[in-house]
């Protein structure tokens, strides 16, 4: 919305974790690259606020690259090093399926 800018450090990890430059994260060089995209398949969505019931709204540009609809359930997974992951109970069950079935 332009109302505020991101924190410069909290960007500089985020570049980090997507493997890509924190030029790349915020500044896509069309001449370069050719394309007038970020790097296929990372994204930034921006800045959410816990509210006092520890809900976030998801932003409407994710949910609407992760096929998110009112009434999905979502899993929360936490790595205490890592952090936070939302994934979707269909593809979490997939998984599961599938190493359940590679440990047979």
């Amino acid at each position: 919305t332009g109302e505020s800018l991101p924190d410069i450090e909290r960007c500089k990890q985020l570049a980090e974790i997507f493997g890509v430059s924190l030029d790349d994260l915020v500044n896509y060089d069309t001449a370069a690259t050719g394309l007038n995209v970020p790097p296929k398949g990372r994204h930034v969505f921006g800045l959410v606020t816990v509210g006092d019931k520890g809900q976030i709204v998801i932003p409407a540009k994710a949910r609407k690259i992760f096929s998110i609809q009112p009434g999905d359930r979502l899993i929360v997974l936490g790595d205490e090093a890592q952090g936070l992951a939302l994934l979707s109970e269909k593809d979490f069950l997939s998984m599961v399926r599938s190493f359940r079935t590679q440990g047979e």
